[in-house]
């Protein structure tokens, strides 16, 4: 990923729940954090309601995928975690575009 960084903090995580802004999609939900950093960092969390550990898996794959994708249509700065829900399941990365260009709309206009 280009502009990119991995989230393993836990730390990081918790502040994105706790203080960072929901934007709800079809089967996700992302928490977003202004840092100001001249990177995003990325996170992905798929709970047991996903499914099995194959589902699971298959949903961050989806992510991670769509993330790379449309990445380049969000802000810099920010700690981005997308939490997968329970109907993911049997959709494409394709799928989830119009979530990206959403969430990017929303996070330019909370910069201003």
């Amino acid at each position: 990923m280009l502009y990119t960084d991995t989230i393993k903090d836990p730390a990081i995580f918790s502040r994105c729940y706790k203080k960072g802004k929901r934007i709800h999609g079809p089967g996700v939900t992302a928490y977003c954090f202004f840092t100001n950093r001249p990177y995003n960092a990325f996170g992905i969390t798929a709970g047991k309601k996903v499914g099995g550990a194959v589902q699971r898996n298959r949903a961050k794959r989806i992510l991670r995928a769509a993330y790379r994708k449309n990445e380049l249509l969000l802000p810099i700065g920010y700690d981005i975690v997308i939490a997968a829900g329970q109907d993911i399941a049997g959709k494409k990365s394709d799928s989830f575009d119009g979530f990206f260009k959403k969430l990017s709309l929303e996070l330019t206009d909370n910069r201003k």
